[in-house]
């Protein structure tokens, strides 16, 4: 398997996922969450090919983890249908997705078998698989957030607002696990569990920023429009420990997490 056929399991994925979205819209609740976990498996059987191809996760490039963001943010919008039912949130995820995948296939970065030899501790896989799966999550509540701001316009009811809650402890827990397990990644890879590294710095500023939402949230549960605002910018600082720091000049040269643009 190699990068060649990703268009092809992406196109069925993304249309599988499509379909599911129209068929949640209409009513057909069955049918939507066969069809999205069709993609899913379709997505994930590339993941699993890829791997496999590549004698190690497909986690090293920052193609790579947008492959994973790609199948996490459906995965997210599934679990958001089924628990809470929002019709709309399969729609909004498979768009999401959609764009990752079309920055995959537009600037394709070179995936090969080369691991530098921190990579190639235990930690690496689960600490990036949690950060993408907390990434997705998050992501959710910042659609969530979006909708509630702009385009409905007007004070959510609990039930909505309960929705960003849950996304974001759910987001924030597993933000939270991946912070341990890097740390511990750090410690055997590098021998320090925390350096103040740039990523690291912006890690600690997005997590205190989700926690500051949490704290608004439950505290002052009637300044809704606030909590919101400060959950957007705390997906802002989620984009800049992500992707952002890599093209910071503090950065260059000197992080020991941008080993991922060459």
């Amino acid at each position: 398997m190699n990068w060649d056929w990703f268009i092809y399991f992406a196109i069925l994925s993304v249309l599988l996922w499509a379909i599911g979205a129209w068929r949640a819209f209409k009513g057909h609740h069955l049918q939507a969450c066969l069809l999205t976990a069709g993609g899913l498996a379709i997505f994930g059987l590339f993941i699993g090919l890829l791997w496999h191809s590549l004698e190690r996760p497909p986690l090293r490039t920052m193609g790579e983890t947008r492959l994973w963001y790609s199948f996490f943010l459906p995965l997210a919008g599934l679990i958001t249908y089924l628990r809470w039912k929002y019709k709309w949130i399969l729609s909004f995820s498979t768009l999401l997705s959609l764009v990752f995948i079309c920055v995959n296939i537009l600037k394709p970065e070179i995936h090969n078998k080369t691991l530098m030899p921190a990579l190639q501790s235990p930690w690496f896989a689960p600490h990036v698989i949690i950060y993408m799966f907390a990434y997705a999550m998050l992501g959710a509540a910042a659609i969530m957030g979006i909708y509630l701001l702009w385009i409905k316009k007007d004070k959510g009811n609990p039930k909505e607002m309960a929705l960003c809650d849950n996304l974001v402890y759910v987001g924030l827990s597993f933000m939270t696990l991946g912070m341990l397990t890097g740390a511990l990644w750090a410690k055997e890879a590098w021998g320090h569990y925390w350096s103040w590294d740039p990523k690291e710095t912006w890690a600690a500023v997005t997590w205190f920023s989700y926690l500051s939402y949490l704290h608004i949230r439950l505290g002052l549960r009637n300044k809704q429009r606030p909590a919101l605002y400060i959950l957007l910018l705390s997906f802002v600082f989620l984009q800049m420990c992500w992707w952002g720091i890599n093209y910071l000049p503090s950065a260059q040269g000197s992080s020991i997490h941008t080993y991922n643009m060459n």
